[in-house]
């Protein structure tokens, strides 16, 4: 006898955090479901805010989950309340009529204008405070509630991985609670350079601009790339100067102050001085316990507080460590089928401790790099931008930042000679994926292993 469709949905959501307890959130069971008559199930999240994180982020999990379930090709369509295919999925579910054909589910990594999805973890209810944030924080709120009036604009710097993507989607998603009418444009500086270059040559510079400066709000991250890009410094000073003249919100985020910027045009720089720039700093040891009971909370876990201080007591440079030090103690609690208690993270923590007397060395990453991708030597330090090169280039630079002291520009150095930012950006974006993405995140566990290994040196 076929079970019930709630029956089905309950253990789609087990699958979900059993198979990929990193992506899983609490909020998982508040999602609503429709009947899973033909081969689409449509889910509704409770904005598009969610919805996108979903599309952007579980897709594939939720998918395997189902299909695992219910041993059918089914597919799952990811919808937000409100809108009109929330509705219809409704109605059908409580009709009984077959679902109506739908279009297929969109990609929600970058639009189709080079605009970012925001990720319902990144909002303030879910950010903590600490000395080392708090005037960043009281700032992008006020920026939130005042967008144009209160510090425009808003320039936010500081290390990597110490919450500045987090401060930028909080702000835009308070705007969107609170003025929904309000446009906001939520890129990166990648994907506007990535825009910009696409649509010279194109021909279509007057879209660019509509998307750009026909907005109420344009947040940036990561602005240091445009650091070397004369022609895209020149479009981005325009476009500066026509939202600031009209009251409208920029919002930036960068690794350095913006005088510290290298090869930036004057101009830009006095530009993002003139309104108030403030800095993140490490995380303290308090702010550090709190953060990961935090990123526990989102995962729907307990975190107890000897666990939460022993994971805080091991990682004090930035906050996306800490929450890969919480991904490994759950997928051990995972594996041993066990709670995740002191002993349970000692262990799962401890496998990573590397001896004081055999450091890893950058020539061991890119031996296990090599090894574990298929590639070669000469390849990593190419100019080859294939997915199959330019991946196992990335993961070897995020391990060199994780696990030896050498500086963004001696990694760049083994790697071809590639610049500071180039370095930073492949420790963000491997940093950001390992957490979502299952596979990537097995086989940065797997390298680490063997580095770990005795007799890695021969």
């Amino acid at each position: 006898m076929a079970k019930p469709d709630s029956e089905i949905w309950n253990d789609v959501l087990v699958h979900v955090r059993n198979t990929y307890p990193t992506i899983h959130r609490h909020w998982f069971n508040t999602l609503e479901h429709s009947d899973l008559d033909g081969g689409v199930a449509t889910i509704v999240a409770p904005s598009a805010t969610f919805r996108d994180y979903l599309e952007s982020s579980c897709a594939e999990a939720f998918d395997d989950a189902i299909r695992t379930v219910t041993q059918r090709l089914v597919t799952c369509r990811f919808v937000a309340d409100g809108d009109d295919a929330a509705r219809l999925a409704r109605a059908d579910s409580e009709s009984g009529r077959p679902p109506v054909e739908h279009p297929a589910r969109r990609a929600a990594k970058v639009d189709e204008n080079g605009m970012l999805p925001l990720s319902p973890d990144y909002s303030f209810n879910h950010y903590v405070i600490g000395p080392g944030n708090r005037i960043a924080h009281a700032a992008a709120m006020a920026v939130a509630d005042n967008p144009g009036l209160a510090y425009n604009p808003f320039f936010v710097y500081g290390q990597v991985g110490l919450g500045k993507t987090h401060i930028l989607q909080a702000i835009c998603q308070r705007v969107r609670q609170n003025r929904p009418t309000l446009r906001i444009a939520y890129t990166s500086c990648e994907h506007f350079m990535t825009r910009f270059m696409k649509d010279v040559k194109a021909g279509q510079m007057a879209e660019f601009r509509h998307n750009f400066r026909h907005v109420d709000m344009l947040v940036i991250d990561d602005i240091q790339f445009l650091a070397k890009r004369e022609q895209t410094q020149e479009e981005f000073v325009n476009t500066f100067n026509e939202l600031y003249l009209l009251d409208k919100q920029i919002v930036m985020s960068c690794d350095s102050p913006p005088e510290e910027i290298k090869d930036l045009a004057e101009r830009l720089v006095n530009r993002f001085k003139s309104g108030l720039v403030t800095q993140i700093l490490p995380p303290g040891f308090e702010t550090r316990v709190e953060i990961v009971k935090e990123k526990g909370r989102l995962r729907g876990l307990t975190i107890a507080n000897d666990v939460a201080e022993l994971i805080a007591s091991r990682v004090e440079s930035n906050v996306r460590e800490l929450e890969s030090a919480l991904s490994r103690i759950q997928l051990q609690a995972v594996v041993d089928k066990a709670p995740i208690t002191l002993s349970l993270a000692e262990l799962a923590l401890n496998d990573g401790q590397r001896s004081a007397h055999a450091p890893v060395t950058i020539e061991q990453i890119i031996e296990h790099i090599t090894d574990y991708f298929g590639v070669k030597l000469s390849d990593l330090q190419s100019r080859k931008r294939t997915r199959s090169i330019a991946l196992p280039r990335q993961v070897g630079m995020y391990l060199a930042k994780q696990h030896t002291r050498h500086s963004l520009q001696e990694i760049g150095g083994y790697f071809g000679g590639r610049d500071h930012t180039t370095v930073l950006h492949a420790v963000r974006t491997i940093g950001d994926r390992s957490t979502i993405e299952p596979e990537l995140g097995r086989a940065i566990s797997t390298i680490e292993t063997k580095l770990r290994m005795p007799g890695r040196h021969e």
